[in-house]
């Protein structure tokens, strides 16, 4: 994927060296207009910035010297210090196929979280640790298959600190939510509790009257 090639250059920072504005992380288009065997990078860095003398300048040049209408960008490939002009034929060239770093690198730290949740998952009823669990029931972008052993190990793990946070989720996917909630209730049953109508909290199975509300 684009945003994730992006990311492993991240900390790379390009100046244009015609205007000094810090350059965009963008796609690459499909194929290279010089020679046709393609950049060799699934992205790359652009300056976009349309006050660039180089390109307010560039499309009297084309114009003159090649009687066509476009005009210069200035661009770096990945892992070079230096780059080059390159020519586009609108004023929008490459505007559209800029790469948001800060959500690329939020989207990769779910995916790691992910990961990480999905490894503990072969320990956690014996090392009691319901974080995992709750991460993959309640993180709607986790593969379904890892969140469907999730809520079948909720109920090994017969832990009453997961219903706050998965009675007050809103689940996208109702499959999920319909899971969770049945394990909570299976949870609830096997610790000889309920929740109370009133007010939700937790109570003997047995009680009349609520300790926390009264009712």
């Amino acid at each position: 994927m684009p945003a994730n090639a992006c990311l492993k250059y991240a900390d790379e920072e390009h100046l244009c060296p015609h205007c000094q504005t810090k350059l965009s992380c963008c796609t690459t288009p499909p194929f290279h207009v010089g020679d046709g065997l393609g950049w060799g990078s699934d992205v790359f860095f652009v300056c976009l910035n349309d006050a660039c003398p180089l390109f307010t300048n560039g499309w009297k040049l084309v114009e003159t010297q090649y009687g066509q209408n476009a005009s210069f960008r200035y661009m770096v490939l990945p892992g070079e210090k230096t780059g080059g002009p390159m020519m586009v034929g609108s004023k929008t060239a490459f505007t559209g196929s800029e790469i948001d770093l800060k959500a690329a690198r939020a989207k990769n730290t779910r995916y790691q979280q992910e990961q990480e949740a999905l490894a503990q998952l072969a320990t956690c009823v014996a090392e009691k640790n319901l974080a995992p669990v709750l991460y993959l029931i309640t993180d709607e972008d986790s593969a379904l298959a890892g969140r469907h052993q999730a809520c079948q190990l909720l109920v090994e793990l017969c832990d009453l600190n997961c219903i706050d946070p998965i009675r007050n989720h809103k689940f996208r996917h109702t499959e999920i939510g319909q899971l969770a909630n049945l394990a909570i209730n299976s949870i609830l049953e096997k610790t000889f509790q309920k929740e109370c109508p009133h007010c939700a909290e937790i109570i003997k199975a047995q009680a009349v009257t609520c300790k926390h509300c009264g009712k």
